[in-house]
């Protein structure tokens, strides 16, 4: 057994999820040895959508996700990917090889430790046999304790070197530690949540795990529910849930943030994105901040006071300090039921406001032309409710993320931490891979999916009963619509002719599908009732909206 075989059995017996990847030279040897050893490995056509099905995968099933690439250029054509598994803190774990120290004059190299680092990862390496599972265990430990995205080299002359077996069995690592907090500031969340009468909690990804102590919180002190993006579906059949904070925010969700007199947030950045650049919490409202780093409190605007704990075990320590912050302040016995904001009228409201989809809009629809509101309904429902939905980036990205609803934090898949366009087809083969129970929906522009149809054909070769949306006004929406004062002749780089993206589908063996009115949406509806053994390319033609409702706000800064 050589080094290469080595790393690729301890990673095995250490429980990775899944690998993706492109086998070259360099990495032939380890992914095989992965493979020989169980763990399940998807081909990519690319190594940036590998990288991105990977980031997904580890998203959505909770598992540390394996990312297999050849050294130099295949690793380099990964770092989009990389650096939005980075930005995200996603438990991935990038075995890549490596030119050998002495190959100074190779073509293949490059400082990938220095590349690793400019991206946000962490950069490991395997050194010599003697060393290789120690060395792995440590990079998977990383990753999977501290939440981490780590690029483990793997010089060529080390993977050569001959290497004793793989122990037959190593100590489990155990998952992360929940960070409780301190006593005193328990105490003093659970003062500010006593004292206000309109508590909102804005939930996101480090919530993800916390849904029940956040509702049983939310109930006894009478607040709202809200998530960042990335956590949508956390609060999904909740009666009190307000649905997406931020750009994507209803108008009913907006106000009801807006005019709160207490905003937590619950692993959640409370940033430009999630509060509108501050334009959410009101001028009087009172601003906490729960989150395992220390770092992250406060790090985007001021907070009132932060917590550093796990956000399920503070929900849980905070629940039983209330009713002694309450009982201080009235007696027990004659203590009336708290209900915070949450008034039955208002709960009426709530029910009937609430999403988006039951907000009413002029409809821009045209004789050839869809408006992409009209589209985003039809779709929700139309489509199953069981879904996992992965959005790309793009002027259009606000109708699927607002509109389609998903039954839980696991129904949602939104890489966008770099904002990257041409994430989303990889996003959707990743979050498939890891939610064969649900049906996977990529919305996507037609940028986006120019950018990414390669893994249309990883799509068909697996048969993924996987649905395409593309919100096509062909260009690049958010350019067109963000230099307002542009004249044609500029816009002329972010403009491109219509194409027949449906067609494009059929030519890789997918399903193809022209929308241009609802009624064209009845093809849907057909294959939806068909075998579902290829994916579905929907070329939806939509209507100019002139830029979206959450644009201009997105924009400011940029």
């Amino acid at each position: 057994m050589n080094v290469a075989q080595l790393v690729g059995r301890t990673l095995a017996r250490l429980g990775v999820g899944h690998a993706f990847g492109v086998v070259g030279s360099g990495n032939f040897e380890v992914t095989n040895a992965l493979r020989a050893a169980g763990v399940p490995y998807l081909a990519a056509r690319h190594e940036g959508g590998a990288a991105t099905m990977a980031d997904a995968y580890a998203r959505m099933s909770g598992r540390v996700a394996v990312l297999s690439t050849h050294q130099g250029c295949g690793f380099t054509n990964a770092l989009t990917g990389i650096g939005e598994a980075a930005k995200s803190r996603t438990p991935l774990l990038v075995v890549t090889a490596d030119s050998a120290d002495a190959a100074v004059l190779s073509n293949f190299r490059v400082d990938q430790h220095a590349l690793a680092t400019a991206v946000g990862a962490v950069g490991e390496r395997v050194h010599g046999p003697a060393g290789a599972v120690l060395d792995t265990v440590r990079a998977y430990r990383t990753a999977y304790q501290q939440r981490r995205t780590v690029v483990l080299n793997l010089p060529l002359d080390v993977q050569a070197q001959p290497a004793g077996d793989a122990p037959d069995v190593l100590d489990p690592v155990a998952p992360p530690a929940p960070v409780r907090p301190d006593p005193a500031s328990v105490t003093a969340l659970a003062r500010l949540i006593a004292d206000a009468d309109r508590p909102v909690f804005v939930a996101g990804r480090g919530a993800r795990a916390a849904a029940a102590p956040l509702r049983a919180l939310a109930e006894v002190s009478g607040a709202l529910l809200a998530t960042s993006a990335v956590a949508h579906g956390l609060f999904h059949d909740d009666p009190w849930s307000l649905g997406i904070s931020g750009g994507f925010a209803s108008p009913l969700a907006a106000e009801l943030i807006t005019d709160a007199d207490l905003i937590v947030g619950w692993g959640c950045a409370l940033n430009m994105w999630t509060m509108r650049h501050g334009s959410l919490i009101g001028a009087a409202a009172k601003v906490a901040q729960v989150d395992v780093e220390q770092a992250a409190l406060g790090a985007h605007r001021p907070v009132h006071l932060g917590v550093c704990g796990d956000a399920g075990q503070t929900a849980r320590d905070v629940a039983t300090a209330l009713d002694t912050a309450l009982d201080t302040a009235l007696d027990t016995e004659l203590r009336p039921a708290r209900t915070g904001y949450r008034d039955p009228a208002l709960g009426e409201r709530i029910a009937r406001e609430a999403s988006w989809n039951t907000v009413a809009h002029p409809d821009l629809s045209t004789a050839d032309r869809i408006d992409p509101r009209t589209l985003s309904n039809r779709l929700d429902q139309l489509l199953p409710a069981e879904r996992v939905v992965a959005v790309d980036s793009g002027n259009f990205m606000g109708y699927p993320s607002a509109y389609l609803s998903v039954p839980d934090e696991y129904g949602f898949c939104f890489t966008q931490a770099f904002q990257s366009v041409g994430l989303g087809l990889a996003t959707a083969i990743g979050a498939a891979i890891a939610r064969p129970d649900r049906l996977p929906v990529a919305a996507l522009g037609d940028g986006g999916f120019h950018m990414s149809l390669t893994e249309l054909d990883t799509a068909v070769r697996l048969r993924l009963p996987l649905v395409v949306v593309v919100y096509h006004d062909t260009g690049y929406g958010a350019e067109v619509h963000h230099f307002t004062e542009a004249t044609e002749d500029q816009l002329g780089p972010v403009r491109f002719p219509d194409t027949d993206l449906a067609a494009i589908g059929r030519g890789f063996g997918c399903a193809g599908l022209t929308v241009r009115t609802p009624d064209d949406l009845a093809g849907l509806t057909d294959w939806l009732a068909g075998p579902r053994d290829a994916p579905l390319v929907i070329d939806a033609k939509i209507a100019n909206d002139g830029g979206s409702w959450w644009l201009a706000e997105a924009f400011r800064g940029h």
